[in-house]
């Protein structure tokens, strides 16, 4: 590769911009939901407060209790308009460096340029911090991003604040989960998602595994019954549920029993959040490498008589194992590669084709005559 295309790459990080972009929206819409309820009820208790005083039904010592609590009301919200102000500050600042590195290659034209190959050098980073985000070591990928200085290039807050949903649910709680719901719920609507109902209908599954009957019966006429024009066959079988023990083997009553389905709940978690925020289904690193090794592999890669010292993956004991199940490269024009030297065949090292139809490289037959000359030298003294 002589070129590099940079609106390309560009356009494969977008989910490095959109992650940070979506994440101030969202504290931003909390923000000024949580504000306009806020002065709404401020409003309306000073308004009545200077009704009351209007009528001389508002006597000084409650007046001055009502005047101690709004003032209460208007600390505390101040201090949350502040908190707010900073965590939208850390987004902006880690759009505006993700802006600032993206822009470090946008006049570069050549892969061997130091812009380039700096700029190579922290995409592989942070790219493996997010592999370590995804694999739960949340730890490592702090004390990696701090090594290399990356931490505004990574989503070390998001996945730290997913990470506590997860544990919950592996806990068999759906309490942090349905917060989280809660927050989102426009935008899981428009993505359609079920996220909500499997999380109440596994409440209720656990209350009846309880032997709460009656209590399940009226969680489900208050958390089911609203999505019963998508989810009516699910919610039969909830109901049905009443019915069956916990050890029964009948299905679908014993699928909905088993205790996978807390590990369904979280994939399903994962997928929606990644889906929210913007970020791949599968971690940047394996994607990288899949597209990578299947750029690279051809059908003799696993033909031990054709294999190629330079390519990784005609190594089979490590890359070729990977790219085993991968798809071989498309090529609108072959490249003839030197089996002996492993350097491409081009019009600067022309091949040389033997008699008995073996083709080697033009460099290697000038080393070959060099050395042949060398041994009948020796061979004369």
């Amino acid at each position: 590769m002589n070129t590099i295309k940079t609106d390309q790459i560009i356009e494969l990080e977008q989910p490095f911009i959109k992650v940070p972009y979506e994440q101030l929206k969202k504290s931003f819409r909390h923000s000024a939901k949580y504000i306009d309820k806020e002065v709404t009820d401020l409003n309306d208790k000073i308004e009545s407060c200077i009704s009351a005083s209007e009528r001389n039904e508002l006597p000084l010592d409650k007046a001055t209790t009502i005047l101690e609590e709004l003032s209460k009301k208007v600390e505390k919200l101040n201090k949350r308009i502040r908190n707010n102000q900073q965590e939208e500050a850390q987004h902006i600042r880690r759009i505006r460096a993700r802006l600032e590195n993206l822009g470090t290659i946008t006049d570069v034209t050549s892969p061997k340029s130091p812009e380039f190959q700096r700029w190579t050098q922290l995409r592989l980073n942070r790219v493996i911090v997010d592999y370590l985000l995804r694999e739960g070591l949340t730890e490592t990928a702090k004390r990696m991003a701090e090594e290399n200085g990356i931490q505004d290039m990574v989503d070390i807050q998001l996945f730290a604040q997913s990470e506590k949903v997860e544990e919950a649910l592996q806990r068999h709680s759906c309490k942090e989960c349905l917060q989280w719901c809660a927050e989102n719920k426009s935008s899981l609507k428009k993505m359609k998602s079920t996220l909500e109902f499997n999380l109440r209908l596994q409440e209720h599954i656990e209350l009846v595994r309880s032997g709460k009957g009656l209590e399940a019966v009226a969680y489900a006429k208050k958390y089911l019954v609203p999505w019963q024009a998508t989810e009516s066959k699910k919610i039969m079988e909830a109901m049905g549920l009443l019915a069956y023990k916990k050890d029964t083997m009948c299905e679908p009553f014993k699928s909905l029993y088993d205790p996978r389905r807390w590990q369904e709940l979280i994939t399903q978690f994962r997928a929606d959040n990644y889906a929210l925020s913007s970020l791949t289904s599968h971690p940047l690193l394996s994607i990288t490498l899949q597209a990578g090794l299947s750029a690279l592999k051809t059908t003799q890669c696993y033909q031990h008589e054709n294999q190629n010292v330079n390519c990784p993956v005609c190594d089979e004991n490590t890359f070729g194992q990977l790219a085993e199940k991968l798809p071989l490269s498309h090529h609108v024009n072959s490249t003839v590669v030197c089996r002996i030297s492993g350097r491409i065949m081009n019009e600067d090292n022309p091949p040389m084709l033997l008699p008995n139809g073996r083709v080697y490289s033009y460099e290697v037959s000038q080393k070959k005559k060099k050395s042949f000359y060398i041994i009948i030298i020796i061979y004369d003294f």
